[in-house]
């Protein structure tokens, strides 16, 4: 199994619960992720491309594997800061 996803990483709890509220009332995820994020993927809306099982940090990879298809998580925290996490696709 491998997954698809995009993510929005930032170094503060707080900051992170805000992004999540301005996914959820309707601001482009990529456009946010192009703002906000720490990781260099920011620079294609967070996307990650695909990957396989133990190539991402475990909490990440838990989340994802949850995920439905074109869904976003809740807040996610590995080593690396908080993440928003929007799954789009599953092979």
């Amino acid at each position: 199994m491998e997954w698809k996803a995009s993510h929005i990483l930032v170094k503060e709890k707080n900051l992170a619960e805000q992004i999540l509220k301005k996914i959820k009332g309707g601001a482009p995820f990529e456009a946010l992720a192009k703002e906000y994020s720490t990781c260099p993927s920011k620079s294609k809306g967070g996307d990650l491309g695909w990957f396989g099982p133990g190539k991402m940090v475990k909490p990440f990879e838990e989340a994802v594997v949850k995920l439905r298809q074109g869904k976003i998580s809740g807040v996610v925290r590995s080593q690396f800061g908080y993440h928003i996490i929007r799954k789009t696709g599953e092979r």
